[in-house]
């Protein structure tokens, strides 16, 4: 037997031995195994009393068997927490707004945390990809610090104008390319492509006024000319020219004759662009009716300074009802191009008491009135659930940031209390600037909560109209003791009107005056 085992432990005979013979001799002999010929010379009897070794747990890992202790420990542990990657939101807007800090803290479905970056059009270029998407390279000026990310977004807001005939912003391409690379946006980026051109805007808005009438849908009347040559007449005049697409006021001329349309189209010749006209309105005032998810907000703003651009100059802004009208109004322009989270309707208010719709603006809309915080939390809670619905399925109810006003006047009588101030302050002017106890309004001013005051080229502070005790007269004695809803206000203002409103001349006249004296009437 030792002579076997002496024989078979020789390299070179196991070597020589057919593939699949004796196999356990050919497999190496596990270190410390009591099988061995060196370690154990023992005799093949007393292998034989030898029991078999039972494999531990150590040994072999393999193995389901396990220890009593060690199965409790595994079960008394607490699973690790699934590390969940933040979903990247790109917000395309200026530096005076710091975006970071409205969606700090807030998670999508209380899972996924949003990291903001935030920049300008012109700080970002991108690449897109059929299979791997859009990779955004942005370079941001921060604190003097010129600072350079790489990332791919997850969604898009967009606060800014993708394009002007200015030149260096027209920032089409960046649009087609986050388009190209399927990142979803607020607005859409289909929408926002679309907005690039306003006259491709006004002939969605000539749909609406031919499919809801001209009583609910006044449109403002508007000639197209894709170049200088068809420029010869227009019916009537005054009329205003705007040359190609801009906004903010610029590229509109208010044409008075026909020698002066003429040095428009050359004027129109050499930008080598596309021109629209429309009757010029005198107006009233200017609306504005904004709607950010499901929040809408009115506004009227009048022109301090006389420029028939009421976003020229001072202007007073104030805050009035939304109606049914101005609902479907904004409502029925939120349907274009496949649907506007963010849009708002401007239209002017003439003095023939007629109401002109004149553009519709998009999610770059600027922000206006007392309330710019709240609608900052509603596009932010807009965006969030918008995230939520399209990168995870998940639909929630947008939060509502309404809040209740106590002070609030029908807008029949909105500006015809705001010129019934405007005549008593002239009034408390002409007289030294003397305040009576009972017949000045400025002192009334004083004890409202919300108090008139005057906004520059970009107002952004609305006048409010609180209750305004009554002055000396016959309706001094008809006031009511509560002035805080709507129709008290109309009953007392009702009477006093019909002795203090004068004629067109006369208005105008006051508002100049006026001018001079605002801002010391309301400083205080």
């Amino acid at each position: 037997m030792n002579y076997l085992r002496r024989r078979l432990s020789d390299s070179s005979f196991v070597a020589n031995l057919p593939n699949g013979y004796m196999m356990d001799l050919q497999r190496p002999t596990p270190p410390g195994s009591s099988t061995s010929s060196t370690s154990s010379p023992a005799s093949p009897a007393t292998e034989r009393r030898q029991p078999p070794s039972i494999p531990t747990p150590a040994s072999n890992p393999a193995s389901g068997s396990g220890s009593f202790s060690s199965v409790v420990k595994s079960a008394q542990m607490p699973p690790k927490p699934v590390i969940r990657k933040p979903k990247i939101l790109l917000v395309i807007d200026d530096q005076h707004t710091d975006w970071a800090k409205y969606f700090r803290g807030k998670k999508l479905n209380g899972e996924y945390e949003i990291r903001v970056e935030q920049a300008e059009f012109s700080e970002i270029n991108l690449a897109s990809y059929v299979n791997s998407g859009c990779m955004v390279d942005m370079q941001v000026n921060k604190g003097g610090t010129r600072v350079v990310r790489s990332f791919k977004p997850d969604f898009v807001l967009i606060r800014q104008h993708a394009y002007s005939m200015i030149p260096g912003e027209d920032f089409r391409n960046l649009v087609i390319g986050l388009h190209f690379g399927g990142i979803p946006s607020s607005n859409s980026l289909f929408s926002i492509y679309n907005f690039c051109s306003k006259p491709w805007v006004f002939s969605q808005m000539i749909k609406l006024y031919h499919s809801l009438g001209p009583e609910k849908f006044p449109l403002n009347e508007q000639t197209f000319y894709p170049n200088h040559t068809q420029m010869v007449t227009t019916p009537s005049y005054p009329v205003v020219v705007k040359m190609g697409h801009a906004y903010a006021g610029m590229g509109k001329i208010k044409v008075e004759n026909q020698q002066d349309f003429q040095d428009i189209t050359s004027v129109v010749a050499l930008a080598g662009t596309y021109a629209t006209t429309e009757p010029y309105v005198q107006s009233k005032y200017d609306i504005r009716i904004q709607k950010i998810g499901n929040n809408y907000k009115a506004y009227m703003r009048t022109s301090i300074s006389g420029n028939w651009k009421a976003n020229t100059g001072s202007a007073m802004l104030e805050q009035i009802a939304m109606t049914d009208r101005y609902r479907l109004w904004v409502d029925s322009c939120a349907e274009m191009f496949g649907g506007l989270d963010i849009c708002a309707v401007k239209a002017v208010h003439g003095k023939d008491g007629n109401d002109y719709i004149i553009e519709v603006m998009d999610s770059s809309m600027p922000l206006i009135g007392e309330h710019v915080e709240e609608d900052r939390q509603l596009i932010t809670e807009l965006v969030i659930n918008k995230m939520a619905q399209v990168l995870l399925g998940v639909s929630t109810p947008q939060t509502s940031f309404v809040k209740v006003h106590q002070y609030v006047i029908s807008d029949t009588f909105t500006y015809k209390v705001k010129q019934l101030i405007f005549m008593q302050c002239m009034c408390v002017s002409t007289a030294g600037g003397h305040r009576s106890a009972s017949a000045s309004p400025s002192q009334s001013a004083q004890g409202s909560p919300q108090r008139a005051r005057s906004a520059s080229t970009s107002p952004s502070q609305a006048f409010q109209p609180g209750p305004i005790p009554a002055t000396s007269g016959p309706g001094a004695q008809k006031q009511s003791p509560q002035l805080n809803k709507s129709q008290s206000l109309t009953n007392t203002f009702t009477e006093t009107l019909r002795g203090s409103l004068t004629d067109d001349e006369a208005k105008a006249e006051t508002i100049r005056s006026l001018r001079q004296s605002f801002a010391s009437l309301f400083s205080d």
